[in-house]
């Protein structure tokens, strides 16, 4: 009877030691899975310092309608227009129609940088330095999407996303033949605007070069660049969405930000392209922060900002580096749970913000829509572009408010209320 009895408690251990095990790989993998949806919003790589925060709210998304191929640039390799790892840059382009055939949108992929050998090293084993590991197809969602209830300004003119990969908002020109490393982001630009040229670009009567986050900043560093490209007769016009990169103190008093942007032009030799307005009295690594370009682009450009960028408060404003004690911890996951004095810095923030543009702002060719969320690129995301409980400012949707100003049916100089007066805001909450 005792025999029995220790064999059915050593069935019951066992069998409690294969559940705990199956239970911390599923744990394993759940930790995975949100390591990944973090690296999409604010790149793990962006910088030795990035925060490690992950976004509760992100989900697996089932398949949607429009799944758009990959095409590589084949002309790129003779050019030196290359990925970090040498490989094809890439582009998904779908073809407009009716009275869309001959207008053209842009939008330049992001996800953040690399600045030392180190990181750009660990980018090439990543979609964002390799077309060896770029997603054969992708979604095509808000801003690129081919519904009209979806996207009802830009749904059926020809919609491309150019893949990113060379870690610099595809702006570099050098290389580092120790590592291996080709950074050449300025001719990947160049080879890809000279595809799409012949691919029907030459002959479009509009046009709009849009980008997210470092495509965002792509987008303010290439607006002139893109208007160039194009006769006087063509409506040539840029959009920032999250671009709006500000050279701002963190918690600590460091500057996180400015220490990284000052990694990546150096090692990257971004001063090359970098706009001469603003090279001519100012350093290289000032010149890569918009606050410092905007004013100078000619051509209209519309900022979309989140005037708390999500991206910004996790990983430069409030970065593990600078908050070894996690005295931020709470306040990163949920802006419900900041304390006053967390709650004024954020405040202090949207002025930086705001004064960042009010140059900016005081031409009528300009458009901006600058709402007080915990956000990051809105013109992506189909919720947040144009949706039933999209965000609003006027009682017009992201989606609405762009179309306005690119078609000239209204100026838009959109600047929210501080926070926490906006309550159509999709917040971001990290775990």
């Amino acid at each position: 009877m005792k025999q029995q009895q220790k064999v059915s408690v050593c069935c019951c251990l066992g069998l409690l030691v294969v559940a705990l095990a199956a239970a911390l790989k599923e744990k394993e993998k759940e930790q995975v899975l949100w390591s990944k949806s973090w690296l999409d919003l604010a790149d793990k790589d962006a910088a030795d310092s990035a925060s490690s925060a992950l976004p509760a709210q992100t989900q697996t998304q089932p398949p949607l309608n429009l799944m758009v191929p990959l095409t590589l640039i084949n002309s790129a390799a003779s050019k030196g227009a290359v990925c970090l790892d040498g490989t094809l840059p890439g582009y998904h382009l779908h073809p407009g129609y009716g009275s869309g055939a001959n207008s053209w949108l842009i939008q330049l992929e992001g996800g953040g940088w690399c600045n030392s050998i180190r990181n750009c090293v660990y980018r090439k084993t990543t979609r964002r330095g390799s077309s060896k590991f770029m997603e054969k197809q992708l979604p095509f969602t808000g801003i690129l999407s081919n519904k009209a209830e979806e996207n009802p300004d830009f749904f059926n003119w020809n919609r491309v996303k150019l893949r990113y990969c060379d870690g610099a908002s595809f702006s570099g020109d050098s290389q580092n033949e120790a590592a291996q490393l080709h950074f050449r982001g300025q001719r990947i630009w160049l080879a890809a605007m000279e595809e799409l040229m012949s691919k029907g670009m030459q002959i479009a009567d509009q046009a709009l070069l849009s980008g997210c986050s470092a495509g965002g900043l792509a987008s303010i560093l290439h607006c002139d660049e893109f208007q160039d490209l194009f006769p006087e007769t063509t409506r040539v016009k840029c959009l920032s969405d999250a671009g709006m990169f500000l050279d701002a103190i963190d918690v600590s008093g460091g500057h996180t930000l400015k220490n990284l942007f000052a990694g990546v032009v150096s090692l990257q030799e971004v001063q090359k392209n970098l706009p001469k307005t603003c090279i001519d009295h100012l350093d290289p690594t000032s010149c890569f922060f918009p606050q410092n370009l905007v004013a100078n682009v000619k051509t209209p450009m519309f900022l979309l900002n989140a005037a708390y960028d999500a991206w910004q408060v996790q990983a430069s404003l409030a970065p593990q580096s600078a908050d070894p004690r996690g005295l931020w911890s709470a306040c990163k996951s949920n802006h419900a749970l900041c304390n006053s004095s967390q709650i004024q810095f954020f405040q202090d923030f949207r002025n930086q913000m705001l004064n960042a543009v009010r140059d900016f702002s005081t031409s009528t060719k300009n458009g901006l829509f600058i709402n007080s969320c915990f956000a990051h690129c809105q013109s992506e995301r189909q919720d947040t572009w144009f949706a039933d409980d999209s965000p609003v400012l006027g009682n017009r949707a992201i989606a609405l408010s762009v179309g306005d100003w690119y078609f000239d049916r209204l100026p838009v100089k959109a600047i929210d209320c501080a926070y926490p007066c906006d309550n159509t805001c999709h917040n971001l909450m990290f775990k």
